[in-house]
């Protein structure tokens, strides 16, 4: 697994994908691939009156109707020197809110110092809200795994396994039954909240790769309704060579769990071994999770049962053997 990136560039806040935010650059273009590190943006407030030791970069700055209100009742010469402290720290961004239009002087100080300047008609509070679930979303933590994820039953399955061992032909029989692919071979991984979110690179993205058969396009082979771009992970099912006499859970009562960026899920192992149907198994193990949460567990309610007998045969034997009828 690699390590993913824990930073967004400026520039990814003018793309197409963050168009609801309706930002538009105004100056400091030089300034794109500046980092936002954090999801929480800041006012600059108190920095107006000269405090600007609390700026950190990293934080998008959001000036509202307030900021430039106070900064219109200043002078001219205060303004210039108000404004050039402030851009001398170090800033990710600007975005001015409301659609109003920012002061010449920050306008200026921002191409000087390559700070990008973005105006946006959104009022502060709605592009607080969507910039913070915009930027948490890609700030997750995030890993990248070689692993099959699955949509199986609606429950997201990881299926791992050493290379070669048959994850890939077992995802096949699984969309072939019905089932939906979100990434093949290697999975994306991010932590949003205390959710665990898998998709697939945006290269190999609806791809398969399969030994003797290549690259293919479960897509385009199968339909749309045979992928999804992105699922919760809930379960993982470890794909493990059979060895005869290894050690494996024949009843079910062992309690697996695989840590994932901090997360704990419930793990199955499960042996492959010529002619079982990997699909079938974990079509069952898939519908087993579902039913343990659920709160329905098949092996340990037969486990009760079977002490409940050996505990009724064993009070019976006592009370033959103490000459008492049962």
């Amino acid at each position: 697994m690699r390590d993913g990136q824990t930073s967004v560039a400026v520039q990814a806040l003018a793309n197409a994908e963050a168009r609801h935010l309706q930002l538009k650059l105004v100056a400091g273009r030089k300034g794109l691939a500046n980092l936002v590190l954090l999801s929480r943006v800041q006012r600059p407030g108190l920095a107006l009156n000269g405090y600007t030791e609390y700026i950190r970069y990293g934080r998008v700055q959001i000036v509202g109707k307030s900021e430039i209100g106070y900064l219109a009742r200043l002078r001219p010469a205060r303004r210039v020197l108000v404004l050039s402290e402030l851009t001398r720290r170090r800033i990710s961004c600007f975005v001015v809110t409301r659609g109003l239009e920012p002061p010449p002087e920050l306008v200026r100080a921002a191409d000087a110092r390559a700070i990008p300047l973005f105006r946006t008609a959104l009022d502060s509070t709605t592009l607080i809200k969507r910039l913070s679930v915009f930027l948490e979303e890609r700030l997750a933590p995030q890993v990248e795994l070689h692993a099959v994820l699955m949509d199986v039953f609606g429950l997201g399955v990881l299926i791992t396994g050493e290379s070669g061992i048959g994850k890939s032909e077992c995802a096949l029989d699984l969309i072939d039954r019905g089932h939906r692919l979100v990434s093949d071979d290697v999975t994306v991984v991010r932590r949003v909240g205390d959710a665990l979110i898998g998709s697939s690179p945006d290269l190999t993205r609806d791809h398969m790769e399969l030994r003797g058969l290549g690259v293919i396009n479960i897509k385009d082979l199968y339909g749309v309704s045979a992928i999804r771009a992105s699922q919760h992970i809930q379960f993982v099912v470890s794909l493990e060579r059979w060895e005869v006499g290894g050690d494996c859970d024949r009843l079910g009562l062992r309690s697996e769990r695989r840590k994932i960026l901090g997360t704990e899920l419930p793990l199955v192992r499960m042996p492959v071994a010529p002619g079982r149907s990997l699909a079938l198994l974990v079509e069952i193990a898939s519908r087993n999770q579902l039913l343990k949460e659920r709160g329905y567990d098949a092996a340990r309610l037969l486990t009760e049962r079977v002490d409940q007998m050996a505990h009724a045969e064993a009070a019976a034997a006592g009370a033959r053997k103490a000459g008492r009828r049962p």
